[in-house]
C-alpha cells in the first residue's frame, strides 16, 4: 500500500522543510501539498494542487488515500491584519482540513502548535492554539500528533523582524539553555520537520503533544 503525506502550509518555514525532508526520504511514494502558489521545487513524488483556502471543501478528492497529513499552517496577527483573521489561518483551516482527512480515512494526523498553547490562556496567540489542539482532539483520529516548538529558526519567505532579532538572541544565548531553560531554546524548522517524519514513520496510536526538549532530541539529525 502506498505511503502517501499531505502538507498543508508547505510554503512556511517548517511546512517547506517537511516537504524537502518528505521527498528526500525513501519513505514515502507520494508527497501532496495544498497552497495558494506554486513551489518552486519539482520532484517526481510532489504533487502539488493550488487552491483557496476558503473553498477547501473542493479539494477533498485530495486527501483520498493519504497516510498521514503534516498540518503546518500558521501565521502572526501582524501578516493577517486581524485576531479574525488570524484565527482563520491557525485554527479554522486546520480544523476544517483535520475533519475532511478524518471523513477521508486518514489515520496520522500531526500538528505544529507552540509552546504555551492553553484553550485557557489570557494570550491571545497561545489561546488560539491550544483552542486548535482541543479541537484537533475531539476530532478522534488514530494517531494525533501535537508539537509545541519554541521560537522557530530558519529562512521564511515573509520578513519578520521580532523573531528575527529574538532568534538572533536566543542563538547567542544558547549555551545557557540548559536545565530549566531547555524548554525555551530556539529550535530550527528542520529540526521540527524531522522530528514529525519520525514520529509520522512510526504510526504510533492516540494522542501525543511532543515539548521543545522532546523535539529537538527527536529531530536530531
Amino acid at each position: 500500500m502506498a505511503r502517501i503525506a499531505m502538507v498543508l502550509g508547505a510554503t512556511g518555514l517548517v511546512g517547506k522543510a517537511v516537504t524537502e525532508a518528505l521527498l528526500g526520504s525513501g519513505g514515502w511514494d507520494e508527497v501532496r501539498v495544498l497552497l495558494r502558489r506554486p513551489l518552486d521545487q519539482k520532484h517526481p513524488k510532489l504533487k502539488q494542487t493550488l487552491m483557496n483556502w476558503e473553498q477547501l471543501e473542493q479539494y477533498e478528492d485530495r486527501f483520498s488515500g493519504v497516510t498521514a497529513v503534516f498540518c503546518c499552517l500558521g501565521t502572526t496577527i501582524r501578516t493577517a491584519g486581524s485576531q479574525s483573521n488570524f484565527e482563520r489561518v491557525d485554527l479554522h483551516y486546520p480544523l476544517q482540513a483535520a475533519a475532511i482527512a478524518k471523513k477521508k480515512g486518514v489515520k496520522q494526523f500531526l500538528a505544529v502548535s507552540s509552546m504555551g498553547a492553553n484553550p485557557k490562556s489570557r494570550n491571545f496567540y497561545s489561546r488560539t492554539k491550544g483552542r486548535t489542539e482541543e479541537g484537533l482532539v475531539a476530532v478522534n483520529f488514530q494517531g494525533l500528533h501535537l508539537f509545541r516548538p519554541s521560537l522557530l529558526l530558519g529562512p521564511r519567505t515573509e520578513y519578520r523582524l521580532g523573531e528575527r532579532v529574538a532568534g538572533r538572541l536566543m542563538k547567542a544565548l544558547d549555551f545557557l539553555m540548559v536545565g530549566k531553560g531547555a524548554k525555551y531554546r530556539a529550535i530550527q524548522g528542520t529540526t521540527v520537520a524531522r522530528a514529525m517524519i519520525k514520529i509520522a514513520l512510526a504510526g504510533t496510536y492516540g494522542v501525543h503533544v511532543y515539548s521543545n526538549e522532546v523535539i529537538h532530541v527527536l529531530g536530531k539529525e
